[in-house]
């Protein structure tokens, strides 16, 4: 097996591949870095998302560049903004022992004239995305002639996206002479299109099969009515207890509506699309980040350049408009040699597309059943019981209280005490699946009198304490999304503001100035003055309580929450 020490690096760039942890090449990386640093030809690389590109393109790149000149020696094209940034902190970090190279990334989203200026002072290697770039170029602040080294990342993505026209246009302005390196995760004829004009010889690198998926992702496919394709989101959501993963739906509208139906449900979600300013953005990819968001609700174009390795599950809430985008959504899980599971929710006319995925990745799905309710409430409840066992128990504080603990329990059974805890902990999501129907297509979806669903997939049971006849009232409060609020950052100040029992959050507005939520009179009076109190980004919050009619933005509103959602974000925290 390979080590970095094997490629021939500079000690500057071992000394970055040390502190960055690296021990063993990927696959990827073996066969790229050894190509680049010695050969002369183009290269064409065909491997997943996460296998490790930016590292095999990025060391050879840098030591082949000649800081002593001013000129640009390489330009790497990418698809997005974020997979921009990306590539330019990643090349940073390798370059951090490096004296003297300077990476500037290129893209839309920020000011043109700081890049201009930035370009003017001389750049060793730009990283941009294709229509900042040829903005740039034809602006004429942009030197290209002294180009040895072209990347173009995820080419099948720039295309897919309709970059081909920019692509052409900056690829004309680099010489003949410099080398073309393309990676891709797929091969469409577009792709094969452009590494035929531009590309010489290339040399082919493959890893795993062409077109295929990573190795290391498991494909589970769920047949449901469509109808039902909600309500088996949740389902899964709630079986699968540590999932940390993305769901990924085919348009903005549908992003925004299922991440604002998981909020109002009580999951830890946020979306993330392209109507979203950057600083909305940012602050949601940071928050998935690091985990304060479990789930994220995606765009295909909006996911790109996220760069996490230890997600869960990739939820295809919808299948990709074209069979090749799954291959680029399942790649988001299992990579850097951990495990995944890449789920796709389907109704019987989809069935073909499976078919079609299979023969892409050269992999079977496994056709699975919608978890049942009993077997969510059990995996809920060992979810329960090991959490107490991972409790660490202070002896010196408790013990004190244990004869009197045990004296007013002393005229119960250990079974009972046990059967007593898992109705006091888990009580909510048992009333919840007391009655849920079978979700599989072709299962019982007969509900009773007492088990309505509503457009949802909201199932509330008849003496459901949520659905109560408590009166609703809107409460209006001075900020929106002029001043960066969205609904998980609304619900995030109401969790602020109510330590205690729940609440239940209905319908939420976010307007450019205000917004509005609603809640129960009673929990308005509680909310109020603590809500009053409290600050926005240095903006002081005003609430106020409207009674009765029209506030006229049905067209924005969130609908109302009602199911068991097993995470904790609009409601009081304990």
């Amino acid at each position: 097996m390979k080590t970095f020490s094997e490629f021939g690096l500079v000690p500057a760039l071992m000394q970055a591949v040390t502190d960055l942890g690296f021990e063993t090449p990927t696959p990827i990386q073996s066969k790229v870095i050894p190509l680049l640093l010695k050969h002369e030809r183009d290269l064409v690389g065909l491997a997943q998302t996460g296998t490790g590109k930016t590292a095999a393109y990025g060391l050879p790149l840098l030591q082949l560049t000649d800081i002593h000149s001013h000129a640009t020696q390489v330009l790497i094209l990418c698809p997005t903004r974020e997979l921009c940034l990306q590539i330019a902190g990643d090349l940073s970090d390798f370059a951090k022992h490096m004296r003297g190279v300077k990476i500037l990334a290129v893209y839309g989203g920020a000011s043109i004239g700081d890049q201009i200026k930035a370009l003017s002072r001389g750049v060793h290697i730009i990283v941009a995305t294709p229509g900042r770039m040829n903005d740039v170029l034809r602006r004429k602040k942009a030197r290209l002639e002294g180009v040895q080294r072209v990347v173009l990342d995820e080419a099948d993505e720039m295309l897919k996206m309709g970059f081909e026209e920019d692509l052409k246009a900056i690829l004309d302005e680099v010489p003949d002479s410099a080398r073309t390196f393309l990676f891709s995760a797929t091969m469409p004829k577009q792709v094969a299109a452009i590494a035929g004009k531009y590309m010489h010889n290339p040399e082919e690198i493959i890893v795993g099969q062409r077109n295929s998926g990573s190795e290391k992702v498991k494909h589970e496919c769920y047949m449901v009515h469509a109808k039902d394709r909600y309500p088996a989101l949740k389902r899964i959501l709630d079986y699968y207890r540590d999932i940390y993963g993305i769901v990924f739906c085919r348009t903005r509208i549908e992003t925004q509506e299922v991440a604002g139906m998981l909020m109002a449900d009580g999951y830890n979600a946020d979306a993330l699309h392209g109507d979203m300013s950057q600083d909305q953005r940012d602050r949601v990819m940071k928050n998935f980040r690091n985990r304060s968001l479990q789930i994220l609700v995606a765009t295909d174009v909006a996911a790109r350049g996220l760069d996490v390795n230890d997600l869960t599950h990739v939820i295809n809430y919808n299948l990709p408009d074209e069979a090749d985008g799954y291959t680029h959504r399942s790649g988001r899980t299992g990579r850097a040699g951990k495990e995944g599971i890449s789920v796709a929710i389907v109704n019987m006319r989809e069935e073909y597309k499976i078919h079609m995925i299979e023969r892409i990745i050269r992999k079977k799905f496994e056709h699975k059943s919608v978890p049942s309710a009993s077997q969510v409430c059990e995996s809920r409840l060992v979810g329960l019981v090991e959490q107490i066992k991972q409790v660490k128990v202070d002896d010196k504080h408790v013990d004190r209280y244990m004869p009197v603990i045990n004296a007013a329990l002393v005229e119960m059974s250990k079974e009972e005490i046990i059967k007593r805890f898992v109705m006091l902990e888990g009580k909510r999501f048992l009333d919840y699946y007391k009655n849920a129907p079978d979700l599989n297509a072709g299962g019982s979806h007969s509900h009773g009198a007492q088990n309505r669903q509503d457009k949802r997939g909201s199932y509330r049971q008849g003496n459901d304490e949520r659905s109560s006849d408590n009166e609703m009232v809107r409460l209006r409060v001075n900020i929106g999304s002029r001043n960066g609020l969205t609904p998980s950052d609304l619900i995030s100040a109401i969790n602020r503001a109510t330590p205690g029992p729940m609440v239940r959050i209905g319908r939420i507005a976010i307007e450019e100035h205000e917004s509005v939520f609603e809640i129960s009179e009673a929990d308005a009076e509680f909310l109020m003055p603590t809500l009053n109190e409290a600050t926005y980004h240095g903006r002081d919050v005003r609430a106020v309580v409207e009674r009765g009619g029209k506030h006229g933005h049905d067209r924005h509103d969130r609908h109302r929450g009602g199911g068991y959602g097993g995470r904790k974000n609009h409601h009081r925290r304990h």
